[in-house]
């Protein structure tokens, strides 16, 4: 019998503790993102059941239509794919949280877009730290051009970094790229702009990004199982 999601999370809940214990960080330091991409809204719901309260979506129109199919619930929503310039109006209105932010004109037009009667919308820039000519995310040396630029938009706030690196085959070459967005942050924050944020970590290297200094980590298989990526 397969495991149930409530199950699954628990297990997702406990990997972090145990991680946030071997790298001598608070217990409660990192936060979960259920990463529901391809999932039904119903999976979402027993998420939510069992206490997760954030979620994380790659396909707009499939978010959106998730999102109207569970706005009973109160859920904090991020959207982590790549951002498209005609698609910025519904990420600027009907998400908590923007991932993967790497061009000056998307950042002007998700605060032109962003509504006055909502909170600023917080962004992470992502950053290539595996330098994938494949991967999104802009290379280290262009990143503060980026963050001056979002500093002059007051319908943003800029909360950190984020980074989906190359997979590998041991835990110190996935902590290689996870320690350079740390120290990209270290060097970057300021008393104004704390960057306080590291969205890094997925199923398979969480505790590696946690003993690297993640504070979000960004989990789909390991609470949901395979996705079935369909049409997608």
């Amino acid at each position: 019998m397969s495991e149930s999601i409530e199950q699954r999370l628990s297990q997702v809940r406990e990997r972090i503790r145990r991680a946030e214990a071997a790298a001598g960080r608070e217990s409660g330091s990192v936060a979960l993102l259920a990463v529901s991409k391809t999932q039904p809204a119903d999976a979402v719901r027993q998420a939510w059941a069992a206490g997760q309260r954030s979620f994380g979506e790659n396909y707009l129109q499939d978010a959106l239509a998730k999102q109207q199919e569970l706005q009973d619930l109160d859920i904090e929503w991020h959207y982590i794919g790549r951002i498209q310039s005609n698609k910025t109006r519904p990420l600027a209105q009907s998400f908590h949280w923007v991932h993967g932010l790497t061009e000056a004109k998307h950042a002007q037009r998700l605060n032109d877009q962003r509504p006055d009667e909502l909170p600023p919308l917080n962004l992470c820039i992502q950053v290539n730290v595996s330098g994938e000519t494949s991967k999104g995310g802009l290379s280290p040396d262009a990143l503060e051009p980026l963050i001056e630029h979002c500093l002059q938009l007051p319908r943003l706030h800029l909360r950190g970094l984020m980074a989906i690196p190359a997979p590998a085959d041991s835990p110190e070459a996935r902590r290689a790229p996870l320690r350079e967005l740390r120290r990209l942050r270290d060097r970057l924050a300021r008393p104004e702009l704390p960057l306080e944020t590291l969205s890094m970590g997925m199923s398979g290297d969480l505790e590696e990004a946690i003993l690297e200094g993640a504070t979000l980590v960004r989990i789909g298989t390991a609470i949901f199982g395979p996705r079935d990526y369909g049409e997608h």
